[in-house]
């Protein structure tokens, strides 16, 4: 792989939007061990290692990228296979949150209570 098409997958991996739209794998290999990723949402006390898990091999096939000592078709495997693991931490992450459409609802019902309060003190 030349400069040119490193620098290309490099910039690809750095857009925080990357993983939008990309597939979340249903199992990575981290260390030798395959990880099943739907489990995980499940089984929170094994969450926060498997997080920490696919960030070192994010940061690992990233780094293979950047050492350019691959094909570029080996490149372009290796960033795809990135961005579904940007894509699973994003998921994995966001398990104990609701989603946007929930914290809206929630944010739309405080500004009605403090708005109805006000309206009640009101001579």
């Amino acid at each position: 792989m030349d400069d040119r098409q490193r620098e290309r997958l490099l910039g690809r991996l750095r857009r925080p939007s990357g993983a939008i739209g990309a597939e979340m794998p249903d199992e990575v290999t981290v260390d030798g061990t395959t990880v099943d990723l739907t489990e995980l949402l499940f089984e929170r006390d094994r969450l926060d290692d498997a997080l920490a898990a696919l960030r070192r091999e994010r940061l690992e096939r990233r780094q293979r990228i950047a050492d350019g000592e691959l094909s570029y078709e080996a490149g372009e495997r290796l960033a795809e296979e990135v961005r579904g693991i940007d894509r699973a931490i994003a998921a994995l992450e966001g398990v104990d949150e609701p989603d946007i459409g929930e914290q809206l609802r929630q944010k739309e019902l405080e500004d009605a209570r403090e708005l109805l309060a006000m309206v009640r003190q009101l001579p």
